[in-house]
């Protein structure tokens, strides 16, 4: 996928990370791009409806599309406006969520992607107890 395209709309599986070091992937080989996928609790449908819910609550988010199995959301930066993109995909044969947040543009993000998902993952954490 070139570096300014946007995701597919509902795609198969995530695309993978560019070289650049602005993607943090559970799908990714290399291991500074590597992120851990999230468990499903109950159901992964349920769990991404949780996953959805909380980024609805997130400064800066904004969810382009979300099915049963698929979400895809843009995070705009307050200061420079860009924007970047996280993707949850299910993955039922491992019962985890698969996730993906990358820069549209830029090679490098200051770590802002593996924040942002971390961030998810405790807020998440924080709901299941």
């Amino acid at each position: 996928m070139p570096r300014n395209a946007k995701p597919s709309a509902v795609p198969a599986s995530l695309q993978p990370c560019p070289r650049a070091q602005n993607c943090v992937s559970s799908q990714a080989t290399r291991t500074s791009q590597r992120i851990d996928p999230f468990p499903c609790v109950g159901t992964c449908e349920e769990t991404l409806a949780r996953l959805r819910s909380l980024i609805e609550l997130t400064a800066g988010a904004n969810i382009v599309t979300s099915t049963s199995d698929y979400l895809r959301a843009e995070y705009r930066s307050t200061f420079l406006r860009f924007v970047d993109d996280l993707e949850l995909l299910v993955d039922s044969n491992s019962s985890v969520i698969q996730v993906r947040s990358a820069s549209r543009v830029g090679s490098w993000d200051l770590g802002a992607n593996r924040r942002r998902v971390e961030d998810l993952r405790r807020r998440f954490a924080r709901l299941q107890q």
